[in-house]
């Protein structure tokens, strides 16, 4: 079986700080650059699970750069290089405490709550008569704080004004930004035929100016449908053929696991591992349209670690 790398604890020069996330260890070197590992934790409901997912930070880490190579012309991002497949370095910018999450489908949590009855979410009013995997007639922003721990929240843009998480003209200019760069990966999925369902977008600021951060239009930050069959899945109310992180989330849900109180993560068997590992390369074959690479795992930890050395030397 390979290797998956599930923690990382490095030295490098002008290091400041580090931050373990639930799936990245952010390296803050000197005041301007960070180096963000994407590790092959995987999390859900707010909990990182006990094995790591060989192979998913790469994934990962591959796919959200091509997108940010991709998108750069809609709004600056903070990418700067990825000395390693597994890592990204980028400027050092002020994130907004805000996830701008955008949908184009009725489907996930929405879903559930729009099954509860619930018909407004984030201040944003639904139509009745919806069913789900259902496309809205325009997508629906519905941001959520963003949490150091625990569970992020819901909020509506009138909270998020009142809390001083963004200024009036903020706000709006990272529903703009936001609005274009669902259309971008929409039109990047469709190509590929694949459908962008959903996604989240994490902006910050540096020197007065919004960048775009973190992730774009990976599996664990968006949802993709298969276009070919979505209609007639539709049709009949069966299940979408899909690439993300949902499937996952289903697993735990039918062994009794949502992240509540009292409940225990089912036992991930190696035949497990391996099947969630094949989906996530999976999807990067697709939305990517390249065949998946896999770099040698042998010497992870100081191949890792070499490269970044060798990359913050010569900077």
């Amino acid at each position: 079986m390979s290797k998956a790398l599930t923690q990382t604890d490095f030295t490098f020069p002008g290091q400041k700080a580090v931050y373990h996330g639930k799936v990245r260890d952010v390296y803050s070197i000197n005041e301007d650059l960070l180096v963000m590992i994407a590790t092959d934790r995987i999390s859900a409901f707010d909990v990182v699970l006990p094995k790591g997912i060989p192979f998913k930070g790469q994934v990962l880490n591959q796919i959200a750069a091509k997108f940010l190579d991709a998108t750069s012309d809609i709004v600056p991002n903070w990418k700067i290089a990825t000395p390693d497949p597994m890592v990204t370095v980028g400027l050092r910018c002020e994130g907004f405490r805000l996830e701008m999450i955008i949908r184009g489908y009725l489907t996930g949590s929405a879903w559930r709550e729009y099954k509860a009855g619930n018909r407004t979410i984030c201040g944003v009013t639904l139509p009745e008569g919806m069913k789900e995997n259902e496309k809205f007639p325009t997508p629906i922003i519905t941001p959520t704080t963003k949490a150091d721990e625990g569970h992020d929240e819901n909020i509506t843009k009138e909270e998020i004004l009142a809390q001083g998480l963004a200024t009036k003209e903020e706000y709006e200019q990272l529903e703009k930004y936001t609005y274009a760069l669902f259309k971008r990966g929409s039109e990047m999925a469709n190509d590929k035929g694949l459908i962008l369902v959903d996604t989240k977008y994490e902006f910050g600021k540096r020197d007065g100016k919004i960048y775009l951060i973190d992730e774009i239009h990976t599996p664990d930050s968006s949802r993709y449908f298969y276009a070919e069959g979505y209609q007639e899945k539709f049709d009949k109310g069966e299940p979408q053929k899909q690439l993300s992180k949902e499937f996952v989330r289903q697993w735990l849900i039918e062994n009794g696991f949502m992240g509540k109180e009292g409940q225990k993560v089912p036992e991930m068997s190696e035949d497990y591992v391996n099947s969630v590992s094949e989906r996530y390369i999976e999807l990067y074959e697709h939305i990517v349209g390249e065949k998946f690479v896999k770099a040698d795992s042998s010497e992870l930890m100081n191949r890792i670690e070499t490269n970044i050395k060798n990359f913050l030397v010569k900077k």
